[in-house]
């Protein structure tokens, strides 16, 4: 999570010395520099690339957590960050801007692949109870990323024309640290029973990971949910996308990852600066104001884990960025409002509520469709901004503002509160929704068949009696 997290934040500082670079070397080329137009257009590549990769990342994650596990398929693929950052760290040495963009993909697909397996594991391996605080950890380390590529951005550290392709290249060192600590966790309890059928790894797990808990009533639970899988296989993403007895789930995860990137967060990591001088920050302030957006960003990630613990629930939109020559420093605080909202609100939340939402046979094509949209939504955002901000100035952020003000309606009408219940539960309570609704409108016959996989209602031809109840 922290990798992902430096790499939106990375390109942020070197832009003028890699477009510098970019330049240099197609004049070395072709003895004509490149257009300030097309020059834009090659650094909006370099951000947004990294978002492909990540689309590809969320694409494949389906296949590696069935083959390899959740905790195997994050330790097989920290050898995407060292190829990358092999690419971008001798980008100059060998004067190929190439190396700079396939680094970045490379990036993205680990990323990609980081982003749907880290919150997938921890939501399998924390009790219900701590569910909530584990899913939103991710997104602490996210801003956790963005303050470190910030910090070492500055001019005092790896600021410097120099040291731009170290700068690129330092997601190696917490992929060394994590490779080497990550082996001695056990694997996911609810993978290796439910999809291993393995007991005796399952208890050792459950013990490693709960020093005080009744480990048999949690097996119970999990058999039952192995139980109510025993006749489903793993979905494909199609099935996922053609099963009606999860459309609400599936829509609400489509709607929360699309509202998640195309809130504006994005637009502000990889165009910080530009962003900054462009309200009429003072070039040589602009570093360290944007360092202290990173502090704001992890200070208001803790307050949204503790908010989520409580169980409270927060719907947060973008403050609009006017830019007023008299009041530089208002458009630093609307920028801290954007990042501090939406770290305490949808930051950690559009990860976990994939994992909430379904159970396990559909979870893995789940986090696929997720994702997949969500790395869309960031390229759009990282391709699209700079000429955005050109042709409608501030006024462009009237765009996210009304984004999230829709997807902030959606969640509180069609979301139920998922704290302290199980997968099955939460499965229940969107059946009843679907119940529901078909009730209201087309059924004049329904009969409660069996219970599938999600507790999904079933039609037949017996007479519905108005004084019952949908389970």
């Amino acid at each position: 999570s922290m990798l992902y997290g430096y790499n939106l934040a990375v390109v942020n500082s070197p832009a003028v010395y890699i477009k510098d670079f970019y330049n240099k070397t197609v004049v070395s080329r072709t003895g004509k520099g490149l257009s300030e137009e097309t020059l834009t257009l090659m650094y909006c590549l370099t951000v947004s690339v990294f978002a492909i990769g990540g689309l590809l990342g969320s694409l494949i994650v389906g296949i590696l957590v069935s083959r390899f596990g959740r905790k195997g398929t994050v330790i097989n693929t920290t050898v995407l960050v060292f190829i990358a950052g092999s690419f971008m760290g001798f980008s100059r040495i060998c004067g190929s801007p190439e190396m700079v963009i396939i680094g970045r993909f490379i990036s993205g697909i680990h990323s990609g692949i980081s982003l749907s397996v880290v919150p997938m594991y921890l939501g399998e391996i924390a009790p219900k109870n701590l569910r909530g605080f584990l899913g939103l950890v991710p997104s602490i380390f996210i801003g956790t990323g963005v303050f470190a590529a910030q910090i070492l951005g500055l001019h005092e550290l790896l600021g410097k024309e120099e040291y731009w392709p170290l700068f690129l290249s330092m997601i190696v060192v917490p992929t060394f640290v994590q490779l080497m600590m990550l082996p001695w966790f056990p694997e996911s309890p609810r993978y290796l029973l439910i999809e291993k059928h393995n007991v005796h790894a399952t208890i050792t797990a459950l013990k490693w990971y709960r020093a005080k808990c009744n480990i048999q009533a949690e097996i119970e639970e999990m058999q039952e949910e192995q139980r109510s899988l025993s006749s489903v296989e793993t979905v494909s993403v199609w099935k996922l996308l053609l099963d009606d007895t999860v459309r609400w789930q599936v829509l609400s995860v489509m709607v929360v990852n699309i509202g998640m990137q195309l809130s504006g967060i994005d637009a502000i990591w990889f165009y910080t600066n530009d962003i900054f001088k462009n309200v009429g920050i003072p070039a040589t302030q602009v570093p360290y104001t944007t360092a202290g957006t990173g502090i704001i960003e992890i200070i208001a990630g803790l307050i949204g884990v503790i908010l989520q613990i409580r169980g409270v629930q927060l719907y947060c939109s973008p403050i609009f960025i006017f830019h007023l020559s008299s009041m530089h420093y208002v458009s630093v605080c609307c920028v801290v409002g954007i990042i501090a909202g939406f770290c305490i609100g949808p930051a950690g939340v559009s990860f976990l509520i994939t994992a909430e939402l379904f159970k396990q046979s559909h979870r893995p094509a789940a986090y696929i469709v997720g994702g997949s949209l969500n790395w869309l939504s960031n390229f759009t955002v990282g391709f699209v901004f700079p000429f955005l901000q050109m042709s409608a100035g501030s006024y462009c952020y009237l765009v996210f503002g009304a984004i999230c003000l829709a997807v902030a309606v959606y969640v509180y009408i069609v979301i139920p509160e998922t704290k302290n219940k199980t997968f099955m539960e939460i499965s229940r309570m969107f059946s009843k929704k679907e119940a529901v609704l078909e009730t209201q409108g087309l059924l004049d016959h329904l009969k409660l068949k069996k219970m599938n996989g999600y507790g999904c209602m079933e039609h037949s031809s017996l007479e519905f009696d108005s004084s019952s109840s949908v389970p």
